[in-house]
């Protein structure tokens, strides 16, 4: 297996959620053909014809059959009944590349997948969606946390890049702590400005959201910037 086998190929999304749409969208924008996605609630559908509107929505065992790549964007917590419920009705396809999108899982949850002869990869974008268009280009640089069997790691790295992504590989056993990290960044970071609005507010500041921008940006910037190595041609 080697990387060019993720050039050319019909990508199916599970799940039309903020996720599955902008990054369906990213792979088609690559070259790839979009298969089909599906969508079970009235906003999952709007937003799959609103980012998607040539690709037919079908129920997900038809994703599945019809695609050498199936992208599984669904809750972490769906996950494993989901691989496991496709496996037990032969769903899953030989050298079909199956992709999850789950921040705190490896390959080991797609192993019935594997069983049946997928190839499993486990990508995770460290970006926040708002599953509309403005997410594209947001990608750009976005670092994707990459887990994967060694022969076809490859593989995952180039899906990335192919999305404008910055790769990085993740252990399995480190799955966990990666998703414990982006979790508490996600989180802290909203409740913070949450509260701080909120005062604010009380005192009758004018637009909380835009007092606060510029600071709560600079800083971000500046704790970014204690934990990034400064290259030898960098000024700073």
């Amino acid at each position: 297996m080697s990387p060019e086998r993720a050039g050319r190929l019909g990508v199916g999304t599970v799940g039309a959620g903020r996720v599955g749409t902008v990054l369906a969208s990213a792979l088609a924008g690559a070259g790839h053909a979009l298969t089909g996605i599906s969508a079970v609630s009235a906003a999952s559908v709007e937003r799959a014809e609103t980012m998607l509107p040539f690709v037919p929505i079908l129920p997900v065992p038809e994703v599945v059959r019809r695609s050498e790549l199936v992208l599984l964007a669904v809750p972490a917590d769906e996950l494993p009944d989901l691989v496991a419920g496709l496996a037990a009705t032969g769903d899953w396809q030989p050298g079909q590349l199956v992709l999850h999108t789950a921040a705190r899982f490896g390959t080991d949850v797609l192993a019935p997948a594997r069983a049946a002869g997928a190839i499993p990869l486990a990508i995770h974008p460290a970006m926040q969606f708002t599953g509309t268009s403005l997410d594209l280009g947001r990608l750009a640089g976005t670092w994707f946390a990459v887990t994967a069997p060694a022969p076809v790691l490859p593989i995952g790295q180039a899906l990335v890049v192919e999305m404008g992504g910055e790769p990085f590989v993740v252990a399995e056993a480190d799955r966990p702590a990666y998703a414990e990290a982006i979790e508490t960044a996600v989180s802290f970071s909203s409740a913070i400005v949450d509260q701080s609005a909120g005062l604010l507010g009380d005192i009758g500041a004018p637009s909380p959201g835009r007092i606060l921008a510029p600071l709560v940006r600079s800083a971000v910037e500046n704790a970014l910037a204690r934990h990034s190595p400064t290259l030898p041609d960098d000024p700073l």
